[in-house]
């Protein structure tokens, strides 16, 4: 890295970090425009707005959209170095086009590693304040009802709950089976259960049935107090929260509920790979910035621009479009994460191959 890397580092820096304060600003006018009635009838405090609300949405938003903030950024100032003759005499002075691709792999690798950071460990905590904010006061999304759960909560061992009050922590009508292999060892039918703490469970108005091989002994009673590897929280997970765990939380939770052969884990899994995708989204969107805008074309760097506009709004339509595919299983989480970085790389390459030579 020499005097001139860093010069280009720093231009690539600089646009990158002042276009997110311009774009975030606006995005913030709006939203503020679009919630003020909310936040009026709720008659929420200001300080409670700012800080629980606007501080984590602005790092959310930074994070969630920092591959195009990138895009837009290696057009605008290398349009501009392109303008200004600047990389003629880069090349003039002997500097091949590889080498002139240091500074911005470089520069691309800083964001990454501080998206890799931002996704999966600080935003997570700094979003949760922001989206019990929004359950609390604007749209509420936690549920306090769940009805006809059945899972696998540990190896061999099926809970099922015909109905489930969060409040209470009071369930009705659920049965437990223990199996070995694919043999039914034992069964408990009970009316009512609710949870204690640490796991521990009563069951109220029980029956227990325990089979050996052609017998079965049955027992019935009023109470009966079980370990079940579960808590009440577990069951009000939605796909909403999958934003307020950290990536090791995240993985080790999509990893648990397959375990207990839970369907719900779609959304988890396409927020897991969106976050990697995103962050190796910022090479792919450097190469291809810098690919369509290095040389100098008449008319500044407007045509640029608005090439990049569109090609933004491309990529944030294919992303959508394709993470709803995947919520549909009509195509894997991996797949509707990555597809749109997949994509743009095939177009990067070939323009890249031909802007080199």
């Amino acid at each position: 890295m020499k005097k001139l890397d860093w010069y280009i580092v720093r231009k690539f820096l600089g646009t990158f970090f002042f276009s997110i304060v311009l774009v975030l600003s606006i995005a913030i006018v709006f939203d503020l425009t679009e919630k003020m009635d909310d936040f009026f009838e709720n008659q929420i405090p200001l300080s409670e707005i700012i800080l629980d609300y606007y501080l984590p949405f602005i790092p959310y938003y930074m994070n969630m959209f920092s591959s195009l903030f990138i895009f837009i950024s290696v057009i605008f100032f290398t349009s501009k170095l392109a303008g200004n003759s600047e990389i003629i005499a880069m090349q003039a002075a002997g500097m091949s086009y590889h080498r002139l691709m240091v500074p911005y792999a470089f520069s691309a690798t800083l964001l990454c590693v501080l998206s890799i950071v931002l996704g999966g460990w600080i935003i997570p905590r700094s979003s949760e304040r922001m989206l019990n904010f929004t359950d609390k006061y604007i749209d509420h999304f936690t549920s306090e009802h769940a009805r006809n759960m059945q899972l696998e909560v540990e190896p061999g061992t099926i809970l099922y709950i015909e109905s489930f009050q969060r409040r209470s922590n009071i369930g009705y009508r659920c049965s437990i089976e223990h199996f070995e292999g694919k043999s039914l060892i034992e069964r408990i039918t009970a009316d009512r259960i609710y949870y204690d703490s640490l796991y521990n469970w009563h069951l109220d108005t029980y029956t227990r049935r325990i089979f050996s091989g052609m017998r079965e002994s049955l027992t019935r009673g009023d109470t009966l107090n079980i370990t079940l590897s579960i808590t009440p929280y577990e069951m009000f997970i939605t796909s909403e929260q999958a934003q307020q765990m950290t990536t090791p939380e995240l993985r080790r939770y999509m990893e648990r509920q397959r375990e207990r052969g839970s369907g719900n884990v779609k959304a988890f899994e396409v927020e897991y790979h969106k976050r990697w995708a995103s962050s190796v989204g910022a090479f792919i969107m450097t190469l291809l910035g810098v690919t369509m805008s290095s040389r100098k074309v008449r008319g500044g760097m407007g045509k640029n621009l608005g090439i990049g506009i569109v090609l933004t709004a491309g990529y944030i339509l294919f992303s959508t479009v394709s993470t709803t595919f995947s919520v549909n299983n009509v195509m894997s989480s991996f797949s509707a994460a990555w597809l749109p970085n997949f994509v743009f790389l095939a177009i990067s390459i070939p323009l890249y191959i031909r802007a080199s030579k």
